[in-house]
């Protein structure tokens, strides 16, 4: 995942960063409760220590992340069950965990739980992981009207990014295979690190910081032009939750970097989707490095994220959600 803004490289892209006014619909109110920074953080430091090195080149560490992840999914209430597949002659697996009553539709909340080679991979990506078990927690304990599946996908990073091996391609075509209609995809990637100094968040393009924020306080959903109600959607649910800043950007998919993470399998398939974001390299300078450890990152903001993770799941279930798209 190289970070929601990478490389947008003309001045026309900034017209597409979103985020000022409030978007439409208007959302139902949404009480997401507490979530315990102290729960996040035992998550990462878990899978940035316990479970490191967690790339391709170690599929028994995978595995036993594989492990933790179904454990914790099941624990929270989750129907969990595993995709296997193999790749270069070794086996790995994506772990599914389903809440909420059969339905025609459902919604797929996902994060890689493997990191680039060499990286702790705490921001990039235990902090996704860890957001999606919490959110798990409170599926389990408020069922949603309909299926929501939450996926912890293997094998996003290189060198199987993009490839027909990476772990949310697997799920994605695996869906397409079956018939599965899927109302929207949130694929949560890289969101714990924040930071208030000035100019510590970074853009490609120099005028962006004109319009935008120069300090990387913010959290951000990424999508498609043709998908901005989608963007919206969430990016207001997130926006009134977490009581966070948020930016939202809706671009064409051509824009470096609107497609790198677990959400761009998705659109392959023919599925809406968007990820949540803290833009990863743009504003985290330990990514993808040695330096991408437990305490690095803001545990208290990210809190906040996944309170905010969670009323745009609960605006996406709800009944209305068909129409309001």
């Amino acid at each position: 995942m190289l970070g929601a803004v990478v490389g947008l490289g003309v001045l026309g892209a900034a017209a597409a960063w979103l985020g000022r006014a409030p978007p439409e619909p208007v959302l139902a109110p949404c009480t997401p409760g507490q979530v315990d920074p102290e729960r996040l953080k035992a998550h990462v430091r878990a899978l940035s220590e316990r479970f490191h090195p967690r790339d391709h080149q170690h599929p028994d560490n995978l595995e036993r992340t594989a492990d933790y992840v179904a454990e914790a999914l099941s624990r929270a209430g989750g129907r969990v069950s595993s995709e296997p597949y193999t790749a270069g002659g070794m086996s790995y697996r994506n772990v599914i965990a389903t809440f909420g009553p059969e339905s025609e539709e459902r919604l797929v909340i996902g994060a890689h739980y493997d990191a680039a080679r060499g990286a702790p991979g705490a921001d990039d990506n235990a902090s996704g992981v860890a957001g999606l078990l919490e959110l798990a927690a409170w599926l389990g304990a408020h069922p949603p009207p309909m299926r929501v599946d939450l996926v912890g996908y293997t094998l996003e990073e290189p060198p199987h990014f993009r490839r027909s091996t990476m772990g949310s391609k697997v799920h994605a075509r695996g869906l397409r295979e079956q018939g599965v209609k899927v109302r929207a995809m949130i694929s949560i990637e890289s969101i714990g690190y924040f930071s208030d100094a000035p100019d510590s968040q970074r853009y490609p393009v120099a005028s962006l910081k004109l319009r935008y924020p120069t300090e990387g306080h913010f959290i951000a959903v990424v999508g498609r032009t043709d998908e901005r109600a989608l963007v919206d959607r969430v990016h207001q649910a997130l926006g009134a939750a977490s009581g966070l800043p948020s930016e939202s950007l809706a671009a064409p998919r051509g824009l470096e970097g609107v497609d790198f993470s677990d959400h761009g399998s998705y659109w392959d398939e023919g599925y809406p989707a968007v990820m949540v974001t803290d833009t990863a390299l743009f504003r985290n300078p330990h990514y993808h490095t040695p330096q991408d450890t437990w305490d690095t990152l803001d545990y208290a903001r990210m809190a906040k994220v996944v309170r905010g993770v969670r009323c745009a799941v609960e605006a996406l279930a709800a009944p209305a959600s068909a129409e309001a798209r």
